[in-house]
């Protein structure tokens, strides 16, 4: 289940002059890749994210629950 959203708003403050960096998205199977998109499309659908072309991002990384 996906978190209630949270009452507090927040900015980072970027250094002027500067971009992102590259790096690679680190590597996934395909059952892996399966379930991220079910995941982002489940928190685009509740609008807890939204779509984005800004060349700022992060790399994502699915972590098992203990329960399975």
């Amino acid at each position: 289940d996906v978190p209630p959203e949270r009452e507090v708003e927040f900015t980072i403050d970027l250094v002027p002059d500067t971009g992102p960096i590259s790096m690679a998205p680190y590597r996934m199977s395909a059952s892996e890749l399966k379930e991220l998109k079910k995941q982002l499309e489940e928190l685009l659908e509740k609008r807890f994210i939204r779509p984005s072309v800004s060349p700022w991002g992060a790399p994502v990384l699915l972590v098992k629950k203990k329960d399975g």
